[in-house]
């Protein structure tokens, strides 16, 4: 029982970090293939702009990375793994996370 609730208080976390993240990327300029297409994402740079003006980007970025939900692709950008990627088509539809 303890396994489940914990469970569901990190996938609530992942849900929360994902749609702030979808609302800071959007307010900075981006959109939600930014980081959903594997071969895009965030380049050191954005990501460094994207922190500076917002403490909450670096909160989410730190417990997508922690959770697994993102990693960094062949090209070092931030993007969101397969998980990443399932969980927010489960949130926002499948055009939010389609990559083919």
């Amino acid at each position: 029982m303890q396994t489940d609730t914990m469970s569901n208080s990190v996938q609530r976390s992942l849900r929360q970090c994902l749609s702030n993240a979808a609302s800071l990327l959007y307010q900075h300029g981006h959109v939600l293939e930014t980081v959903s297409v594997p071969f895009r994402g965030l380049d050191s740079q954005a990501l460094r702009q994207l922190s500076e003006r917002s403490q909450e980007w670096l909160t989410c970025q730190r417990v997508l990375e922690s959770s697994e939900a993102a990693t960094y692709n062949e090209q070092g950008r931030f993007v969101l793994s397969t998980m990443g990627r399932e969980l927010l088509f489960d949130m926002f539809g499948e055009g939010a996370a389609d990559y083919a």
